[in-house]
């Protein structure tokens, strides 16, 4: 993995998808407990102990996925994996996806928010994105919560490969701890500002 864009002054809107892409996939994140992830990342797919009725959250930022599990250090998050899908796949999802959240101008109203939320398949929540420190930056990253359809999709057609990173969280870690913000840095993935048709995701855009 190559070197990350400097996030603090990433270019375009406040609400942004930095990702890992290709013109085919793109890179998402995930914690999991051991029993889970390893299995994941051994076979390329989720085992029978993952629970397919829950709604299971995607990141495609790797340092908000670093500040959510602590560098793989919270229990049942000492597991990292970059979830390689199809663009198609994520794209369907954003696009059939319903705000976390009500937001005024987002949606008509309250009520309708409501029942766009009970019939969305994903949700979107916006955070603000992390540094290397877990400092917030002006602009917030993305999740994707994945339900139902979208959830069976995600684990049965959209994964093109998953990877055990816990490693290179591990190491990014140690580098910070020892000062060397450089070499961290240079450990990140190369995250660029993903297309997203902001039209099609307006309803995303709060």
């Amino acid at each position: 993995m190559s070197r990350s864009d400097d996030r603090a002054s990433a270019p375009g809107s406040r609400y942004q998808v930095r990702a890992l892409y290709s013109a085919d996939t793109v890179t998402v994140y995930q914690a999991y407990r051991p029993g889970i992830g390893l299995p994941a990342a051994r076979d390329g797919r989720f085992p029978a102990a993952w629970k397919r009725d829950r709604m299971t959250w995607i990141k495609p930022s790797f340092l908000w996925m670093m500040y959510r599990c602590g560098w793989a250090s919270k229990e049942g998050q000492e597991t990292v994996l970059a979830v390689e899908i199809r663009r198609d796949g994520f794209e369907w999802a954003l696009r059939n996806a319903c705000l976390s959240h009500y937001a005024r101008g987002a949606h008509e109203d309250r009520a309708s928010w409501i029942r766009a939320l009970r019939r969305a398949p994903a949700r979107v929540q916006w955070d603000p994105e992390r540094d290397l420190r877990a400092q917030p930056l002006p602009h917030r990253s993305l999740q994707l919560g994945l339900a139902g359809e979208a959830a069976a999709r995600y684990a049965d057609a959209w994964i093109t490969g998953i990877e055990d990173v816990t490693p290179l969280a591990h190491r990014i870690k140690a580098l910070l701890t020892e000062g060397d913000v450089g070499g961290a840095r240079a450990l990140l993935p190369a995250e660029r500002e993903y297309p997203l048709d902001r039209e099609a995701c307006a309803h995303l855009l709060p």
